[in-house]
């Protein structure tokens, strides 16, 4: 048996799913650092190593309000696998942009790993997913946007 319960993780789990949906749509990513222990550490492929909590406060509270980043607010899991044992969290997440005004769905994902450290914290997070995809998926985004706002001729 691992050092916490398959519930307590969920319910940590829970809590980063519910923080990120709020940090997304407030821009404020505060809560979702302080969801981090003080020495954690997150590694995203395109931006680099990040150690510690402020670092990753810093990173993703800058990088979050940059445009489009911005628009990119909503991140519902499309499955998750819990190693009860380790500790550790296995995620596919969908990194959903806000609707460009005509319905449609932009989104690309990545898989994430996340290491519980008890106390609802994590200490190490990992994204790993094919920038291409977000690149298109933005386009698309882009595109749709511009149709929707461009004013039709007289």
């Amino acid at each position: 048996m691992g050092r916490w319960t398959r519930q307590e993780i969920e319910e940590a789990l829970d809590c980063y799913q519910k923080t990120a949906l709020e940090a997304g749509t407030s821009g404020d990513w505060n809560a979702w650092a302080d969801l981090f222990t003080e020495d954690a550490t997150y590694i995203e492929h395109l931006y680099g190593t990040f150690g510690g909590r402020e670092a990753i406060r810093k990173w993703i509270s800058s990088t979050m309000a940059e445009w489009p980043n911005h628009q990119m607010q909503y991140f519902p899991h499309e499955w998750v696998m819990i190693d009860e044992e380790r500790g550790w969290v296995v995620a596919q997440i969908w990194n959903r942009m806000v609707d460009p005004g005509d319905g449609s769905l932009h989104q690309a994902y990545n898989y994430t790993l996340l290491k519980y450290a008890g106390n609802m914290k994590w200490s190490f997070e990992e994204d790993i997913y094919n920038p291409d995809h977000f690149r298109s998926m933005i386009r698309g985004w882009f595109d749709a946007r511009k149709r929707c706002h461009e004013k039709p001729e007289a």
